[in-house]
């Protein structure tokens, strides 16, 4: 069996492992590496998502890289959009040419005696093994389950005679014009589909358990339009929309915690005036307190207009079964239906779902505290790199990805091969590294394999991006809590070629 090795081994080339991968590119260029990917495209998430109308919820000023600006005046960007932003950061930095497509990491092994990791992967195109060494691992593939969606059982579902789809995996051939659809749930995937299925269908119906927060935005920045019309660069309307964007989400998610009723009212408010008389409030009144959840952006009030034009409806209850023609509610009502998509949530992995080892002892990553949000207590030369769930993914991705070329650049210059961090008793808590202010569900169902964060600094998750800014990008890399090694490196056999060059 062929073995590769390299210094830095990256899994996944979503959003997440394009930034690590540039920034090694760029500041690290002694550093050889590898990306593996499963998919046969860089995207990540947005190339798995294929469903109608699919976008970021966040927007793209923040949601982009730092260290490439996003141009356009969408506010939320297409999923293609993405994607293809994605691969071209990925081309005109370098880095397309390190990364083996089709390879699942299944198992992620570190040798204390060797010092280095061995990582095998599955090629799914042909169901071969293949091994790689490496002086240091960075998943950067996210937390979700690209295999299966989170999925309940309903009863009766047997029963229905018509379509049922997962908006995770969406069928190409799927043709719903002129049928009766109902969208189970009301996340940003139900609320994104709502809209973009209202044109085509016959009539489509949001059946939710409970509300959302939904927040209407401008489909493209006026202030952005304004300046570029103004004659005003590229590159200085990009920095000022980003920097007002970093502070108007950190402003937002601050006065919803600090004044959740006056937040609460407002948000309310909004909604009454995008949905006129014709709606019933109830629907978009929730229980819990706002960004107790994520909260939901409308671009455009696209789902108010397919609302208030009859083309939508919305539903709360729960249900009771499926039937041949659709749903019952616990309430009696029944609603027919052609088509049943369950936009039901995500289920919550790391790694990729490979098994994770130090010294041939499983690693269960619950187990360990997290390191300002990036590295694990206990386990040498390893990074997960991980987003917000209160402001864009990229803006705390990005700087992970930082954070980690800086760590090596230390390490380089002082020869040191190992690092690992080191947590007290005092400084683990039990709340999830995802945090413990946000009720979602799929954060619930995260707790089983997050890793915990900690009761004070640098363990602590602020989800902060001011502070952590401090925390990634200028504070000293030497620390306490960090125990650096040295190790005799081993060589590469010489006639083993450097995967750079192949992958």
């Amino acid at each position: 069996m062929e073995q590769r090795h390299v210094d830095v081994l990256i899994i996944g080339a979503g959003l997440s492992g394009i930034s690590a991968a540039c920034h090694l590119a760029e500041h690290n260029p002694g550093r050889t590496y590898t990306i593996l990917e499963r998919r046969a495209r860089v995207g990540g998430t947005w190339d798995l998502f294929r469903y109608p109308g699919v976008r970021s919820d966040s927007d793209m000023y923040t949601f982009g890289y730092r260290f490439r600006a996003w141009h356009g005046t969408k506010i939320l960007a297409d999923g293609g959009d993405i994607r293809g932003y994605v691969q071209e950061t990925a081309d005109e930095h370098g880095v397309s040419r390190h990364i083996r497509f089709g390879r699942k990491a299944v198992r992620a092994s570190w040798s204390s005696e060797a010092g280095q990791w061995t990582v095998e992967a599955l090629d799914e195109s042909t169901g071969e093994s293949e091994t790689y060494t490496c002086a240091f691992l960075v998943n950067a593939t996210g937390y979700y389950d690209y295999d299966a969606g989170h999925r309940p059982d309903f009863p009766g579902e047997e029963r229905f005679t018509g379509t049922v789809v997962h908006p995770q995996h969406w069928p190409e051939d799927l043709d719903f014009r002129g049928k009766r659809v109902v969208v189970i749930g009301s996340g940003a995937t139900a609320i994104t589909l709502v809209p973009a299925m209202a044109g085509d269908a016959a009539h489509v119906t949001m059946l939710q358990r409970s509300p959302t927060y939904v927040l209407s935005l401008p489909h493209h920045d006026p202030v952005a339009r304004l300046m570029r019309k103004a004659g005003v660069p590229a590159g200085l309307v990009y920095r000022f929309g980003r920097s007002r964007n970093i502070a108007l989400q950190r402003a937002l998610y601050a006065v919803c915690r600090s004044a959740p009723t006056v937040m609460r009212k407002v948000l309310l408010a909004g909604v009454r005036a995008q949905v006129g008389g014709s709606v019933d409030m109830r629907h978009f009144t929730p229980s819990y307190k706002p960004w107790d959840q994520r909260l939901c952006v409308v671009p455009g009030g696209d789902l108010f207009k397919a609302l208030r034009s009859g083309e939508a409806s919305v539903a709360t209850g729960h249900i009771e079964t499926f039937t041949e023609t659709g749903v019952r509610l616990t309430s009696g009502e029944e609603i027919e239906a052609d088509i049943i998509v369950t936009a039901t949530g995500l289920r919550v992995q790391i790694a990729g779902g490979a098994r994770i080892e130090v010294d041939e002892r499983p690693v269960n990553t619950r187990d360990h505290v997290i390191y300002k949000g990036v590295l694990l207590d206990g386990v040498p030369n390893l990074a997960i790199v991980l987003g917000y769930t209160n402001a864009s993914w990229t803006l705390k991705a990005d700087m992970a990805s930082e954070y980690i070329s800086r760590l090596l650049t230390y390490m380089d210059e002082r020869d040191f091969t190992e690092v690992t961090p080191v947590a007290t008793d005092a400084d683990r808590a039990a709340e999830s590294a995802m945090g413990d202010s946000l009720t979602s569900g799929y954060i619930a169902r995260g707790d089983t394999v997050m890793p915990r964060q900690g009761t004070r600094a640098p363990w602590r998750i602020w989800n902060n991006y001011y502070r952590d800014r401090r925390a990634l990008r200028r504070s000293p890399i030497e620390d306490p809590a960090l125990r650096f090694g040295r190790r005799a490196a081993a060589a590469r056999p010489a006639d083993q070629p450097d995967p750079a060059s192949v992958a």
